[in-house]
């Protein structure tokens, strides 16, 4: 996707220890059409799959998430890694690690959002060792229904997240793919 590709490479930073800081307009403030054209790539990629629901995590996958959804006609639907004095009971918890953050988040959702028999696109702005999104696919395989795919804003190929999802057989498609951020540096994976 090259608008995105262009937003990476204009106002993406590359931090120590192989982070990418995206603030400006994915996971602090957004570009709300940018957002809309990576809704519109991920229904173009997962069109055939018979989407009924959209899961991504709280806060960052919220706004590729909600206009993916809105592309497919679907709620969405995020996990939340706060507590909440509104959902205790009935929920799906799985626990998960933040590369960015270093830190392990329960996150979780309400058993009443996801049903048996449903076809989940998981939706995520950032792939690296896969945590955030085998722990969604948790969920979404507790609850009976089954995951469509794993659409990736930005992935980073150097990492091993993408693999181990594939190995599990799940469908991957991701937008971006950084192939290295050494000398502070962004390349990106050649399209095959």
């Amino acid at each position: 996707m090259e608008l995105l590709k262009q937003k990476v490479i204009s106002e993406g930073i590359v931090l120590a220890k192989g982070v990418l800081k995206v603030d400006s307009f994915l996971n602090h403030q957004m570009d709300p059409f940018l957002m809309r054209e990576i809704g519109r790539e991920f229904k173009e990629r997962f069109a055939e799959e018979g989407v009924t629901k959209v899961l991504t995590i709280e806060s960052s996958g919220i706004a590729p998430g909600i206009m993916t959804a809105l592309e497919f006609g679907v709620p969405l639907i995020f996990a939340r890694k706060q507590k909440s004095l509104t959902l205790t009971e009935d929920i799906f918890v799985e626990k998960v690690y933040s590369f960015t953050k270093r830190e392990t988040n329960e996150i979780t959702v309400s058993k009443k959002f996801v049903a048996p028999g449903e076809r989940v696109l998981i939706v995520d702005d950032f792939l690296a060792n896969g945590e955030a999104a085998f722990g969604l696919a948790r969920i979404v395989e507790q609850a009976g229904a089954s995951v469509a795919g794993i659409g990736i804003v930005i992935e980073k190929s150097f990492q091993p997240g993408r693999k181990l999802l594939q190995e599990a057989g799940y469908r991957v498609e991701s937008l971006v793919r950084v192939a290295s951020l050494e000398d502070e540096r962004v390349t990106f994976v050649e399209e095959e």
